[in-house]
């Protein structure tokens, strides 16, 4: 019998590092492909330009050079639509996830004989919406385009952050909530300072996911503020610069750009200007992950489970 058992555990211990190895393997499988082509575009773009087009360039630069970063920032849009980028993202997350706890919370309470009716009506709107013409004509009506507020308003209420808020909300104890209305406290001071500092991993998962939205956002841009250049955000910036790229223009016609400067032997080339705007525009939200990584995995889990 205690050797049958020996044998089993032996057997099992096998099995469990099997599979931990096979875990490893796979996970660092899945960690090279994932951060392959983000390595491989910043190689690209610290590397020379005209020695990017042999190819060849894998993990690191061949010929290393700052000279596509110093084209890059040499645009003085870069960095007007980089501020105007931060501050819709900064300002758009702030208002918006507020705004999604705020009504999180009414809809969350069983005395707000409104709340199955408005939830459904929420739901409905993930599923069926006016369309891309009558969404026009009605920021047009309202009186934003052109304005900064087109990239605020608009998407000021989430339905899907809405539901995970709500259901972190139902999940947390009512006795909490009794004891500050016992104290005289009112819904709003009650939502502000009780709800909401119990709140904060699901409130930081939101914002994680409304920071994101806001900071890869450009075509409300090119819908609404095209033609308004002091509106223009950083992604904006970039589609535009993507674009011209992927027309029949030569290295030569960049290189003219750098006439009378030091940079003139060192020309640029597209492939180098759009691995170049894709680390530039993907690096300052890449440095927000680490700050809200350990609220992520709670955040959800409790956000997604009632209770």
């Amino acid at each position: 019998m205690g050797k049958g058992k020996a044998l089993h555990g032996r057997f099992r211990a096998s099995s469990d590092r099997i599979f931990d190895a096979c875990n490893m393997v796979f996970m660092l499988c899945l960690m090279v492909v994932t951060l392959y082509p983000f390595l491989n575009t910043l190689a690209v773009s610290l590397n020379e330009a005209n020695d990017s087009i042999r190819g060849g360039i894998y993990l690191w630069p061949r010929e290393f050079t700052w000279s596509n970063y110093e084209f890059v920032f040499k645009e003085a849009t870069i960095f007007h639509a980089t501020l105007i980028s931060i501050l819709r993202t900064v300002a758009g997350t702030v208002t918006s996830v507020f705004c999604c706890a705020m009504v999180a919370y009414t809809i969350s309470r069983p005395e707000y004989v409104l709340r199955k009716f408005v939830s459904i009506a929420f739901i409905l709107t993930m599923y069926f919406n006016g369309g891309l013409i009558p969404n026009f004509l009605l920021v047009r009506e309202l009186g934003m385009l052109g304005t900064f507020w087109v990239y605020i308003v608009p998407g000021l209420i989430g339905v899907f952050n809405v539901i995970v808020i709500r259901s972190f909300i139902e999940g947390l104890p009512e006795g909490i909530l009794e004891s500050a209305r016992i104290d005289g406290a009112g819904e709003f001071t009650t939502f502000v300072r009780i709800v909401l500092p119990l709140c904060v991993p699901v409130l930081a998962t939101v914002s994680l996911f409304t920071a994101v939205s806001q900071w890869n956002s450009w075509f409300d841009v090119f819908l609404y503020n095209s033609s308004y250049e002091q509106w223009s955000t950083l992604q904006y910036e970039l589609m535009k610069i993507l674009q011209n790229s992927n027309t029949s223009v030569n290295a030569q016609d960049y290189a003219s750009q750098f006439a009378g400067s030091e940079n003139l032997a060192k020309p640029v080339t597209p492939t180098s200007i759009r691995s170049t705007m894709t680390i530039v525009a993907s690096v300052p939200i890449i440095l927000v992950y680490p700050f809200l990584q350990k609220y992520f995995v709670k955040g959800m889990t409790l956000g997604g489970v009632k209770g």
